[in-house]
């Protein structure tokens, strides 16, 4: 056991479907006393069918075991419902597994939820020190490394500025630098990568690098980011349905989750989807995604893809416009489309449209998407609205007589061909 870090023996955890949640004690408490006698949940829309899921049990994680040495960074990846978030939380002991142990051998720091705990009516200086203490460091551990943190954050002109005036980048980046410097064997990371311009994010992954290099720490590394998992992970675990399918070489283990990825989903929910903290606000939430007159996501010789999108608005808005990105299945930029003031709304109204996208242009191969509501002012700055992965889908062209499209060699983008004027 010296040289393991973390031994995960026969883990699983298990939910119960609507035992909870009903908003207040009192609601849960009013529930709980109807199932009992047998009656109908008072807390309960009209019409719902909730009682036929009431007490339905669901695994989060089934029966997942591995060990990591010591120095080891780690990455674990999968599908959004796979377990990644609910295996940190149980490693971070947030919650206990219903089956199986957990053995550590050093001090955990946990990553998970990036700048909670941040006050905006306090000055950065003041966050430092609470934050750091909520994160488990001594007031004389803070003052040590106080210069070390604001340096990294590159806060110095305005840490003692109230957070309410930072921006969201200013913010998640003073927040990961107090989380960065906790002295711990282990540090367990949930997406924290993906904060700041890409220049910081370089910065910390090279911070997160020497952790594990150069200090000898062990890392845990969540990400949907394929390049920042080949980047600082040594090793790397496939998740799928709360099954550890797959623990071994990282580009094996990228090659197995896009091939699991590109499954022929043609419409996804986002009800339950977890948004991510760098949202700047919260007028609207996308409640579901469809593609349209298709019942597969591989388009062959398409120049067009349809897409239907549902959502709710959380607040009155007007002029809220929307991004269509495009990336490569290695998280490389591709393209996107945006559609400028498109929509107005009042408070808890439904809304959905149908979306075309001119595809034409796009090289053979497997894309994945994102989906984002907006909104922008004349000055050329925006404020994202929601934010939430897309439907990932398939290009495919039969011409005859061409190379296959290489993306590695020449990009996912196919330009028209030239127009050749012959002379002599």
């Amino acid at each position: 056991m010296d040289e393991i870090a973390i031994k995960i023996e026969h883990v699983s955890k298990e939910y119960r479907l609507g035992a909870i949640g009903g908003g207040t004690l009192r609601g849960d408490l009013q529930s709980w006393m109807a199932r009992l006698k047998g009656k109908e949940d008072p807390n309960s829309k009209i019409g719902s069918d909730a009682a036929t899921h009431m007490g339905e049990k669901f695994l989060a994680l089934d029966d997942v075991s591995f060990e990591v040495k010591k120095g080891e960074a780690l990455g674990i990846i999968g599908h959004n419902g796979a377990g990644k978030s609910t295996l940190l939380k149980l490693l971070s002991r947030v919650t206990a597994p219903t089956k199986g142990t957990i053995s550590y051998n050093g001090r955990v720091a946990s990553m998970l939820e990036v700048g909670t705990g941040f006050h905006p009516e306090l000055t950065g200086r003041e966050n430092v020190y609470m934050n750091g203490a909520i994160l488990g460091m001594t007031r004389a551990e803070i003052d040590r490394k106080f210069d070390q943190i604001v340096e990294f954050a590159e806060m110095e002109k305005f840490i003692d500025t109230p957070v309410k005036r930072y921006s969201s980048g200013m913010y998640v980046k003073l927040a990961f630098a107090v989380a960065a410097h906790l002295d711990s064997e282990i540090m367990v990371m949930d997406e924290v990568l993906a904060v700041g311009d890409m220049k910081f994010q370089q910065k910390c992954l090279g911070k997160m690098g020497d952790a594990a290099n150069s200090e000898g720490r062990t890392v845990l590394y969540v990400s949907h980011n394929m390049n920042t998992i080949r980047q600082l992970c040594t090793r790397c675990i496939v998740l799928n349905h709360g099954k550890l399918i797959f623990d071994g070489d990282v580009e094996k283990a990228i090659d197995i989750y896009m091939d699991a990825n590109m499954k022929t989903a043609i419409s996804r929910d986002y009800a339950d989807y977890r948004r991510m903290a760098y949202i700047q606000r919260d007028d609207a939430r996308i409640l579901s995604a469809n593609y349209v007159d298709t019942d597969s996501n591989t388009f062959v010789e398409a120049k067009t893809i349809k897409l239907h999108i549902k959502w709710k608005y959380n607040h009155d808005v007007r002029n809220m416009s929307f991004r269509w990105v495009v990336e490569g299945m290695g998280n490389t930029k591709v393209c996107a489309s945006f559609g400028y003031n498109l929509f107005n709304g009042q408070r808890d109204e439904a809304s959905e449209a149908d979306f075309a996208f001119n595809v034409s242009t796009l090289a053979p191969g497997n894309y994945q998407s994102f989906y984002v509501f907006f909104l922008s002012n004349e000055f050329g700055t925006s404020k994202e609205v929601d934010w939430v992965p897309g439907l990932n889908f398939t290009i495919e062209r039969q011409d005859a007589g061409r190379l296959p499209w290489r993306t590695t060699a020449w990009g996912n983008i196919e330009l028209p061909p030239p127009i050749v004027e012959m002379k002599g």
